[in-house]
């Protein structure tokens, strides 16, 4: 890999419009492992004016839904044949163990573009019928077409499954793009420009714009050739840019994170449910949107669940995720370091117990102890707000409208997961909660084919499946007088 990255624009790799460039620090030996291009507004310009050429008149413009599928589906296969590559990337940029992103990530960001490229041919309008215009019959039908130019705002945390989650809906709608990934985790999104390139997809449909998020992300949210952000992160950020972007009208899509709740019942199967639940709290040092970091649990089971945990979090080998036995690496970078701490010395001092973890002493590389806390109440800041850290809570309830209430007594409602053998009170509890997707006895199923996103302060819109298709497309009505 060279040390110096560039921009991807128009098809050609091209550094900052001012040779300006940032380092990237492995978030484990703090060292500088490469520069990469500091994107500018000039930049941004350069690489909407690209995407803009190819949707009005440009070549991908004038493709059929069957020709964008199999250009999608060769970027699949490419994509495939680079999988680890892709995957050590992103490991390498976030400190993260390969094995994660290679089991998990790759193959849903393969499924994402295969079945996005699945869709493209496949996007239908309806034929609706009325009384007619004036006593005269006429024919009314719709057709979705490509919204244009789309700026899609990617954070670091899954850099290239996210990515996908944007590229893969988008294409197939017939849209092109700039992305600005986070200027932490730039490698796979620029990497996926260049095997776009060589799977035939013309250039300037897949731009990739490195940079900050104050000045690449903000020009992308201003620029008038863009038609569409989509965004994931912080809400936060996304609250400035739907300030921003909507208020001049450009379609949003926003994807805002969580402090989803794992609810626990007396019958639930403990060892599964253990292990769940522990997925849910450590996997990816904890720094998931969908993190599962508020454990409800039954009255009854609440502190064996919590010890179990606690034992779980306590034998978790933390370092470097290249060494053998190292379950989990660091987390991203040093801001997040300090924050997961803060968060963790506030729950210490609101009166939470910790069974397990603790705050970290700081030493070389941005490792945080996976951390249990107990004797929780729903009201402290760390059962409230999003830690984006290898820390959990356990909360007791008594019954199962406690545990709704509880459940759904959050700003957030992007992700749940009920632990149950009772199928009925399953569905019961999935339904009377409030948030975009509820695993049954399983922590985040997510699937290429199924829609994702959140309620109230965890976003707008939904991605992936049909639904993520058809947020690319605005729908238009033709009506015909049959005389």
């Amino acid at each position: 890999m060279s040390t110096e990255l560039l921009h991807f624009i128009q098809g050609q790799s091209r550094a900052a419009s001012d040779g300006a460039t940032i380092p990237l620090i492995s978030p484990v030996t703090e060292q500088t492992y490469a520069n990469v291009a500091c994107g500018t507004v000039a930049d941004v310009d350069a690489a909407v004016k690209a995407a803009r050429t190819q949707i009005d008149g440009g070549e991908w413009s004038k493709m059929s839904g069957v020709q964008r599928g199999i250009l999608i589906n060769k970027l699949a296969d490419l994509v495939e044949r680079d999988a680890n590559m892709l995957a050590d990337m992103d490991a390498m940029c976030i400190g993260r163990p390969p094995i994660e992103p290679r089991l998990l990530d790759l193959p849903n960001v393969i499924g994402t573009l295969r079945t996005s490229g699945g869709w493209a041919d496949k996007i239908e309008g309806r034929t609706i019928p009325t009384p007619g215009y004036m006593g005269i019959k006429t024919l009314s039908y719709t057709q979705h077409e490509p919204i244009g130019v789309v700026g899609a705002i990617v954070p670091w945390n899954t850099p290239l499954m996210i990515t996908c989650w944007k590229v893969g809906p988008a294409l197939a709608a017939g849209c092109t793009l700039v992305i600005k990934p986070s200027e932490e985790a730039p490698l796979s999104a620029l990497h996926l420009a260049v095997l776009c390139k060589e799977a035939g997809i013309p250039d300037g449909v897949v731009n990739v714009v490195t940079g900050y998020g104050e000045v690449v992300g903000k020009a992308l949210c201003t620029h008038p050739g863009v038609d569409k952000i989509t965004f994931t992160g912080s809400p936060e950020v996304g609250r400035e840019i739907q300030r921003t972007a909507g208020s001049l009208f450009k379609r949003l899509s926003l994807e805002l994170g969580g402090k989803s709740p794992q609810i626990v019942f007396e019958d639930a199967v403990m060892d599964q449910a253990i292990q769940g639940c522990a997925m849910g709290l450590f996997f990816n040092q904890g720094e998931i949107c969908a993190a599962g970091t508020r454990i409800l649990a039954h009255r009854s089971i609440a502190d064996q669940l919590a010890r179990a945990l606690a034992d779980i979090a306590s034998s978790i080998q933390v370092g470097d995720p290249s060494k053998p036995g190292v379950s989990m690496g660091a987390v991203a970078n040093k801001a997040q370091y300090e924050r997961v701490n803060r968060y963790i010395e506030q729950g210490i001092q609101e009166g939470a117990q910790v069974l397990a973890g603790g705050v970290s002493e700081r030493g070389t590389g941005f490792f945080v102890k996976p951390t249990v806390f107990a004797n929780v109440n729903n009201s402290m800041t760390i059962a409230r707000e999003e830690i984006f850290g290898p820390v959990g809570v356990v909360i007791p309830f008594d019954t199962d409208e406690e545990a709704i209430a509880l459940a759904n007594d959050s700003d957030y409602g992007l992700g749940a997961t009920v632990w149950t053998q009772n199928i009925g009170r399953g569905h019961k509890v999935a339904q009377a909660v409030r948030a975009g997707a509820v695993g049954i006895n399983c922590w985040a199923p997510i699937d290429p084919h199924l829609p994702w996103g959140g309620f109230k302060a965890s976003g707008i819109g939904r991605e992936c499946g049909l639904s993520g298709v058809l947020a690319y497309t605005e729908e238009k009505v033709i009506t015909v007088l049959l005389p």
